[in-house]
């Protein structure tokens, strides 16, 4: 019996299709691979500005995509600040005047200790998974490595900061080499890059996160990872504002 045409050439695009990862699972996979179910990091955070730069030390704990906490132990005037997220709730805690703040929706986009960071970026009060949609947009070599171009557009309703991002992720590591985030009006805002692939734990990942203005020449943030350690039990009630005024 012969087979139509049409019919054979359906079911040979749905045999090839068959098996490919889509655009969201690859950046699900990218995430997971970065963040695990758990995770505990001690870091470095330079910003760079073109007269002067400062660095910070941070240790950051997260638990899912659900709880978060970053805590800055140098230098001396900042050590003992600490950024909460804890499901939708993101709150401050600032030690020279012994109060927590409620960091607002709206304040998400702003720069987070006077980096090129966000407090979305820091806190990741929106998920690159959950909150938009995602499509294929090619693959380009970044750094030596070949990788998917992802666009990334969010979703009706989704509490995001950004218009539009594009990820490059390499194919075989599921590294995030590089992100383009844009605003509502598609203009970009921000490149973050990424290298210095090292072993962390149980798994290889890049350790630098350089994260610089468009249109501030000059300024960049870079954030270098010296130890991570994933898939640690880490209890629920660690993220509380009573931790906060504690934690070290």
């Amino acid at each position: 019996m012969k087979i139509p045409f049409l019919l054979f050439f359906l079911i040979c695009n749905s045999l090839i299709g068959f098996g490919q990862e889509t655009a969201k699972e690859i950046v699900n996979k990218a995430d997971q691979k970065f963040r695990g179910d758990t995770q505990f990091a001690e870091m470095t955070m330079t910003i760079v500005r073109p007269d002067w730069k400062r660095s910070m030390s941070l240790k950051s704990w997260l638990k899912g995509e659900d709880y978060s906490l970053v805590l800055v132990t140098a230098p001396a005037k900042d050590k003992g600040t600490v950024s909460l997220k804890r499901m939708k709730d993101l709150w401050n805690w600032m030690p020279a005047i012994e109060r927590s703040i409620k960091v607002s929706p709206s304040m998400m986009n702003q720069s987070w200790m006077g980096s090129d960071f966000t407090n979305d970026d820091l806190m990741k009060q929106s998920s690159i998974v959950v909150d938009y949609d995602h499509s294929f947009e090619g693959s380009e070599t970044i750094n030596g490595y070949e990788c998917h171009k992802i666009k990334l557009v969010p979703k009706p309703d989704a509490p995001v900061v950004w218009g539009k991002i594009y990820m490059w992720i390499s194919k075989e590591e599921y590294f995030q080499m590089k992100s383009e985030f844009y605003d509502e009006d598609e203009f970009l805002i921000n490149t973050m890059t990424s290298s210095g692939v090292k072993q962390m734990g149980d798994r290889e990942i890049p350790t630098k996160l350089v994260m610089q203005p468009e249109d501030k020449p000059g300024n960049q943030t870079i954030i270098t990872y010296q130890k991570i350690e994933y898939n640690q039990p880490i209890a629920e009630s660690f993220f509380s504002l009573q931790n906060m005024k504690k934690v070290r």
